[in-house]
């Protein structure tokens, strides 16, 4: 979590948990050692505070042995320190808004340039619903870093008629962002060839290099179907970006969407009779959704049985935001 609620070990996460405090420790004067014995003498400086985060948390990770890495850039993408990674299995880019307009320009255009910075050859990408312009934006950066391009279904397209799919995080913007989690998961487990284990059950098989059900002619599991390459000038039925196919999720899939939990993100905290509305809302796009999500959540939460109740939703801007245009959006 960037920036982080309590402490800089939820920045962090292995296994979905802040890493020790012994960790932590032992990482940061290993790195930090290590960059002050071999730091330039005529550019004395150590790395900025999120840049030794980065390098930290890479190592972390490279000592650890971790399987797969998440790792969200700071500020845009392009220029950002986490985008040295040459080739990444897939990446993603979720709803663009206005922010850090200092650094990454004024427009949603621009914007959406810096972010397809993290595009890479010949790696899959996927980005969820996003103004007409500034899609375009990215498939043109796409194309420019020979990158594949898609845009993610919506999630009533993986629900397929059958049960809705329950998330962990409330608010209708969160199905974009799940509909792009499925997308990015379904991308790496097609790239390792293997099915993520359910209840302990993996796919089983005597040959541990390959999965069941997976073979040189059909190299994907069962159930994730397969992306196709669409040739440059193909019609697109009126999108400037083909639509990744849907899938059915899996068991796995599916009890991650629902039993995810993220502190401190439409989060609601009843303490006697004050209800305490918790977001990390910070742009005019997230302010928006954040408001369409307490008004909901309001409505749901129950009452005292006397009747009476305070609702504090808590509001915080840092930087160069326009505060008083964010407060607007809450009046």
């Amino acid at each position: 979590s960037s920036p982080h609620l309590v402490q800089v070990r939820e920045r962090i996460r292995i296994n979905g948990q802040p890493i020790s405090k012994e960790l932590f420790s032992k990482y940061f004067w290993l790195v930090y050692n290590r960059l002050e014995e071999t730091k330039d003498p005529v550019h004395a400086s150590m790395p900025a505070y999120f840049r030794f985060l980065t390098i930290m948390a890479f190592h972390v990770f490279l000592q650890e042995k971790v399987d797969l890495a998440v790792v969200e850039v700071g500020i845009g993408g392009a220029y950002d320190c986490t985008n040295i990674i040459r080739a990444p299995v897939v990446c993603g880019v979720s709803s663009l808004g206005i922010d850090h307009t200092s650094i990454l320009g004024d427009t949603m255009e621009k914007i959406a340039w810096q972010k397809g910075g993290i595009f890479k050859p010949g790696v899959p990408a996927f980005t969820v619903a996003q103004p007409e312009r500034p899609l375009e934006v990215l498939r043109d950066r796409a194309q420019e870093r020979e990158c594949l391009l898609y845009l993610c279904p919506e999630l009533d397209a993986f629900e397929g008629g059958r049960r809705v799919l329950e998330l962990g995080l409330a608010g209708t913007h969160q199905r974009s962002n799940a509909a792009l989690a499925l997308q990015l998961a379904r991308t790496w487990l097609q790239r390792r060839s293997c099915r993520g284990k359910v209840g302990g059950q993996g796919w089983g098989g005597s040959d541990p290099t390959v999965a069941p059900g997976v073979s040189a002619e059909h190299p994907f599991p069962p159930g994730l179907g397969e992306l196709k390459e669409v040739p440059p000038g193909t019609e697109l039925a009126g999108r400037p970006v083909p639509l990744a196919p849907a899938f059915q999720p899996t068991d796995a899939m599916i009890q991650g969407l629902r039993e995810t939990e993220w502190l401190g993100r439409t989060q609601v905290l009843p303490r006697g009779p004050v209800t305490w509305y918790l977001d990390g809302a910070h742009t005019t796009s997230s302010v928006q959704a954040c408001v369409r999500w307490f008004r909901q959540a309001a409505l749901n939460q129950d009452k005292p049985h006397d009747g009476s109740e305070v609702r504090v939703l808590l509001f915080n801007a840092t930087g160069d935001r326009d505060m008083a245009a964010l407060l607007k959006l809450l009046v």
